[in-house]
Formats: C-alpha cells, structure tokens, sequence
C-alpha cells in the first residue's frame, strides 16, 4: 500500500474518532433549525444611521445587528426594557432584562432568574468586545404549535403571518427594526426522496459486479468519483450553514470550525478518499468506501433531510440548489455503502472457495 493510501486511511479513520468524541462545544450552536416553513424578512430600520446593519440569519432563527458608529445603540426588551447594547466598547447585555434569558433559546423557556426586573436600572454585563450582536427574537418569530388559522385554511398558499417591529434606542432617540413574518409552503418532500432513493440504488447497483473483472474495476473507479462529488456537496453544505450562520470573509473558516465541523471533516474524509481511489492502487478499497459512505450518509445526509420538507433552509443560496446536494450527499453515502458492502460480501464468499 502507497504512502498515500495510508494517510487516506489514516484520515478516515482520524475523522471517525474525531466523530465519536467530539465535544458539544463543536455543534452549531444558537439551536438553529434544519429548516422551516415560516421565513423572517428585515425590510428596515427606521434610525438613519449608514453605520447599523441589521439582517436575519440561521434560517430566521436569530437577528443580526452590527453597529460600526461610534455611539451605542440599545436593542430594547419586550416589556420595554433595555435589552442589549452594542457600540464601539462591545457587547453588553442587561442581567435584569427578561429578554437576556427567554432569548437564550428560540423556544423562550428559559426559567427567569430572581434578579429580573425590568423596571429596575438597568446591570450590563459585558459579553463581547466586538461590535456585533446576535439573538432570538420572540417577535419576529411564530412559536406556536400549530399553524395561524389562514395557514391551516389554505396551506398551499403563501400567507402574511404578522409584520413585527424591534425597538431600538441610541442617542438620537428611538427608532425601530421594521420586518416580515410569513408562511411559505413546503415543497413535495416524496419527489425529493424517490429521486434520493433511486440514486442510491443506482450507486448500490455497482456493488453486484465481479470486482476482479474490468467492469468490477470500473464500478471502484466510478465509486470513488462518487465519494468525491459527495464529498464536495458536503463540504458545501456546511459552508453554506456557516455562512448562513453570519460567518462572513475570513470569519467563515471559525464559523465551521465552531458549526457544522462534523459535515465539513466528513465531506473532507470523502473527497480524500475518493481521490485515494482514483489515482493510486485500489487494493482493498472496499472497507475505505464503505467507511467513507457511512459518514457521509450519518453525519453529512441525515443532519440536511429536513431540507426535504421543509420550504426555508439555512444556507445563503435557494432551497433547491440546498436540496440537490443533499441529494448527492445521500446517494454518494448510501450508494457508496450498500455498492461496498456487496463487494466486501462478494470478496468474503470467494475467499472460501479460494483455499478449497
């Protein structure tokens, strides 16, 4: 074996234990969804100020606000309260704000502590140097278990859930973040699936050829341009979630590396098999795809197929451009696995028969 079929496997088998004992403090954070139905839209800010930026991210999970002046600008809680304040000194939250704790998560169910009173002066606590905030809001958000009514009236429609506004405060007085709430229906979630599923079979069916033949030889060759194009949508993905995230230039490589570092190491592992198997010696390759497939169906596949079902991913690009690479995510794992297995299965049955 080439010393370059080594480091391959040694990455694969590197990233597998990486996988199994990666800590929490590596998971994308903020509790941001896979997907939803409900989209949150800026459509301004009231203060005229070129130096605040305002903008949703994690799928409308959370706002953004960045502020580059020179003044602070407080974000303002729901009983009125000052929430937040952001400005040239850094990120600092008011510990007696009801919104500094409900906003901790997007559900709002956080146990309120003693000290919250929001007629109180205000206690800010610093939480960041830089000039960037990121929350839950509560008003931009839909977080009812079902439906409004004109969504359960007409689903296949396009609805108008509510128009929210955020209060702001600096020190040319009050002004507001002005936004949208509506109800985008899903997509057909079985188009996606059969078209998922057939694939993998596709891919799975290149398993049943002899491996010692030139067909055989081929099918290897063919699986590990599939790992490889799998592995780039994977890699993808977890760009795309990081941007989404509200990574931007230099911050995106930190942005995976704090999010979804588990895809980004998966899809890595599956392009550098992959390439293993296109350009060097191919003996026993097989256990190297079917490992390579198991992680990318795991933990590059199964965290993206909400996207099947749901109308609003987190990624910066459009729903269907999301959903073709999960699609190539799942028939490059799944194929890659069940084609693998059968040739593992194939090479066990004529190793008997070999030494009778």
């Amino acid at each position: 074996m080439t010393l370059l079929a080594r480091a391959g496997l040694l990455l694969a088998g590197t990233i597998t234990a990486f996988l199994a004992t990666a800590t929490p403090a590596l998971a994308h954070g903020a509790d941001a969804p896979n997907g939803t139905d409900y989209r949150v839209a800026v459509t301004g800010v009231t203060a005229d100020r070129a130096d605040l930026r305002v903008r949703v991210i994690e799928a409308g999970a959370r706002l953004e606000l960045t502020n580059t002046g020179d003044t602070p600008v407080e974000v303002i809680g729901y009983s009125g309260e000052p929430y937040l304040r952001v400005g040239p000194d850094g990120v600092y939250e008011n510990s007696r704000s009801p919104a500094t704790y409900l906003n901790r998560t997007i559900a709002g169910d956080t146990t309120l502590p003693a000290e919250v009173d929001p007629a109180a002066e205000p206690q800010w606590r610093r939480v960041d140097g830089g000039t960037t905030v990121r929350w839950h809001d509560q008003r931009a958000l839909w977080r009812e278990a079902q439906p409004p009514a004109q969504v359960r009236a007409a689903p296949d429609r396009e609805h108008r859930v509510r128009d929210w506004v955020v209060p702001l405060r600096d020190a040319g007085g009050p002004s507001e973040i002005r936004g949208t709430l509506d109800w985008v229906p899903p997509p057909d979630a079985y188009t996606w699936w059969v078209v998922a599923i057939v694939g993998a079979l596709a891919v799975g069916a290149l398993g049943v050829l002899p491996a010692a033949s030139a067909p055989g030889r081929r099918a290897l060759v063919a699986l590990g341009g599939v790992l490889t194009v799998g592995g780039v949508a994977a890699v993808a993905l977890a760009v795309g979630r990081a941007v989404d995230a509200g990574a931007e230039g230099g911050g995106v490589l930190l942005g995976l590396l704090t999010g979804p570092v588990w895809a980004l190491l998966t899809g890595l592992g599956a392009i550098v098999a992959g390439g293993w198997i296109l350009t060097a010696e191919r003996s026993h390759a097989d256990f190297t795809v079917a490992l390579a497939g198991t992680c990318l169906a795991l933990f590059a596949g199964v965290s993206n197929v909400a996207g099947f079902a749901r109308a609003v991913l987190p990624t910066p690009w459009p729903p269907t451009v999301t959903r073709i690479l999960v699609v190539l995510v799942v028939v490059a794992g799944v194929g890659a696995l069940a084609a693998a297995l059968l040739r593992l299965h194939a090479a066990a049955r004529r190793a008997p028969a070999a030494t009778a």
